[in-house]
């Protein structure tokens, strides 16, 4: 045995060890190497032993060198192949060759809108937040100033989870989280709250059992109805763009008194009169209205010191109208020739 055969026993062992394709492999090379009594490099301790003092003096220095080396290398494999790091490419292996191009995802068109409704909200100083899916009968109707008798609460309008009964179903709109943002503490509140909700509708190209939706909500002293009225021009503005017109016309909601809906021109006729628009020139795309004294009283509020205006819209069907979908139901359909549009 000399320094030489021990190096290129210990090389040969380094080389093995990092082309161990899994772990399997390496624990055969550890045997090999460093197993107690078998190991190409453990059996040269016994022959050690044999040698004259000062041979085994020099000898025992490169042995430990060897044994070290192969150890660390041992090692640092086992790390890669627990971070599922590939073994080196073979000879004659081009890695500058031009790999397969990989396929990106895409937003899909709602959540982009959805993204793009809270930046606008943002910059006119909504926060975005969120809540439960869950909700139970208080929060999401009573309070809301939704009576009894209303049709809303019927069980072939809303999911119950348990029957009428239980009082707990999945919420048929975003309102609840306003509703707890008030009851949370004093205004002033500028809040938008994007969410999926759920109502039994049967599906056709303007709804969906399992919709998106987006909800404003701002109270603080001295809010009036011309701040509803800048805010709800200028959002849908920036939505649908500057060359669409937009109308405001008075309508009614248990929860907002005065109630108004908002109109955006129909983006296929240009306001000339269609099947999308039903011959009108004009398409719904969201209700609002000043929030209802007793609302503000429910949430513990004084309404003769607070006002606040509220509003809300499907995100589904304005992606639908700003895109050119006819059919709310293409944005679920998993038509990757639709979504790689976008």
């Amino acid at each position: 045995m000399t320094e030489t055969d021990l190096r290129e026993l210990g090389e040969r062992a380094l080389e093995e060890i990092a082309g161990a394709g899994d772990e399997a492999e390496l624990e055969r090379l550890r045997l090999l190497y460093l197993g107690r009594r078998s190991g190409l490099i453990s059996r040269r301790a016994a022959a050690l032993a044999q040698l004259p003092p000062e041979r085994r003096s020099e000898l025992g220095r490169e042995f430990n060198r060897a044994k070290q080396a192969v150890e660390e290398a041992l090692g640092r494999r086992q790390a890669e192949l627990a971070l599922g790091a590939a073994p080196p490419a073979p000879a004659g292996m081009d890695l500058s060759w031009p790999r397969r191009a990989l396929e990106r995802g895409h937003q899909h068109p709602v959540a982009r809108l959805i993204r793009e409704i809270e930046d606008v909200a943002a910059a006119l100083g909504f926060e975005s937040v969120r809540g439960p899916e869950v909700e139970d009968d208080r929060h999401n109707f009573e309070l809301l100033n939704l009576p009894p008798e209303h049709p809303a609460r019927d069980t072939h309008d809303t999911f119950y989870l348990e029957g009428p009964a239980q009082g707990w179903l999945l919420r048929t709109h975003t309102s609840p989280v306003q509703l707890r943002t008030m009851m949370a503490g004093p205004p002033p509140y500028r809040i938008i709250v994007p969410g999926r909700v759920y109502r039994r509708d049967n599906p056709d190209p303007t709804h969906n059992p399992v919709f998106f939706q987006v909800e404003g909500l701002c109270v603080d002293e001295g809010v009036s109805l011309a701040d509803l009225k800048g805010t709800l021009t200028y959002l849908i503005g920036a939505i649908f763009g500057p060359e669409r017109g937009v109308r405001l016309r008075a309508s009614y909601f248990p929860y907002t008194e005065p109630s108004l809906e908002a109109d955006v021109s129909c983006g296929f006729c240009r306001g000339g009169g269609c099947r999308s628009c039903l011959g009108k020139g004009w398409i719904e795309i969201l209700g609002s209205g000043m929030v209802h004294p007793q609302v503000l009283r429910n949430a513990g509020l004084d309404p003769e010191r607070y006002s606040g205006f509220a509003f809300g819209m499907g995100p589904d069907r304005i992606a639908a109208l700003k895109y050119g979908l006819e059919d709310i139901r293409d944005l679920y359909e998993n038509d990757l020739r639709l979504l790689e549009g976008f």
